[in-house]
């Protein structure tokens, strides 16, 4: 039978919190810390030579940092789940992280049993925000699009009218049937759909499609 065992690569530069992590985390049924790294560029190395489940991630680290990290792990394994865990929680960062490809984001601190969980969801193809960050996430929505540097507001939009018609549903929290009847089309054309748009976003879910459409602004902030 294949293994259920969740295979973590953790990056953290603080020894003591990084071992109270790994004490921590393997009580756990299920979880297994196979790798550890310090900084940036050793987190990328360990990539191409463990087969990991997931990354945990802090984002102040030394060298190349967190953040740029994140985004050249994602560039060559895009199906790889990175889960921030940091002590920074400027709305910034939490942009920036989304612009990188991280699943998911924890403030440390966090429960243990919390973390467990979102280290799960995240492994299994969803996205885990803290309430700060999705409070943040929503009300950008809600008002006006992030500021963004040239390079990233001047990106064409990958997406069909359609494609947009259906994210801006998903946007606001519509079901598959919901979004069905106020387009005339099948719940089963939307689905189509959905993984169009997750695929051409590179996301594993609706959730982060959303938010990265937020940050490229793929969808207008008033749909």
């Amino acid at each position: 039978m294949p293994s259920t065992e969740l295979k973590i690569l953790l990056v953290e530069d603080d020894e003591l919190f990084r071992l109270g992590l790994q004490i921590r985390l393997q009580q756990e049924a299920g979880l297994k810390i196979v790798a550890e790294a310090e900084d940036g560029e050793t987190a990328i190395e360990l990539v191409n030579h463990h087969a990991v489940d997931i990354v945990l991630l802090d984002v102040g680290l030394p060298g190349i940092g967190g953040i740029e990290a994140c985004r050249q792990i994602k560039q060559r394994f895009p199906n790889l789940p990175i889960l921030v865990l940091t002590s920074h929680s400027q709305k910034s960062l939490i942009a920036r992280l989304i612009e990188a490809g991280a699943q998911g984001y924890c403030l440390k601190g966090i429960a243990a049993e919390k973390l467990v969980l979102a280290l799960r969801s995240v492994a299994a193809g969803a996205s885990w925000w803290d309430e700060n960050a999705t409070a943040y996430i929503r009300s950008t929505f809600a008002s006006q699009p992030i500021q963004l540097d040239s390079k990233l507001s001047t990106v064409a939009n990958p997406l069909t009218h359609r494609e947009q018609e259906i994210l801006s549903l998903l946007a606001n929290r519509k079901t598959n049937q919901e979004i069905a009847e106020a387009l005339y089309i099948t719940p089963g054309t939307v689905r189509v759909h959905v993984h169009a748009i997750l695929h051409k976003l590179g996301v594993s879910d609706r959730h982060a499609a959303v938010m990265m459409a937020i940050q490229k602004q793929l969808i207008k902030s008033d749909s």
